[in-house]
């Protein structure tokens, strides 16, 4: 049952930080996201802490959640951190636009 409690906490952590990018980038468009510096640092910074969190859920707990493409996930947060120079940022605008909130329901209905 600790797995299970661990894995949670992994879930609830990552959904905070898909909440908080949420906020950051409501009612942002593709040009205000890339043209404010600030703005694309703190939302890189969430999504790599929100992979993280996602890093950190349980073998067990991925291979009975399938739906979850956890393996994207993870290469997306490598390429982020291993290539941030050369990160494109329209794939980021439309991660943070389009899949978190379905990965953050997805989530949230497994826990």
């Amino acid at each position: 049952m600790d797995n299970l409690k661990n894995d949670n906490y992994y879930a609830e952590k990552a959904i905070e930080q898909i909440n908080v990018i949420n906020d950051y980038v409501k009612s942002k468009s593709y040009e205000d996201f890339i043209c404010d510096n600030q703005l694309v640092d703190a939302v890189m910074f969430r999504l790599i802490q929100m992979i993280e969190n996602i890093r950190k859920i349980s073998t067990n707990f991925k291979t009975k959640n399938p739906q979850i493409p956890w393996g994207k996930i993870i290469g997306f947060r490598n390429g982020i951190v291993h290539e941030y120079g050369k990160t494109d940022y329209t794939i980021v605008y439309e991660v943070i636009t389009e899949n978190l909130n379905q990965l953050k329901e997805v989530l949230s209905s497994i826990i």
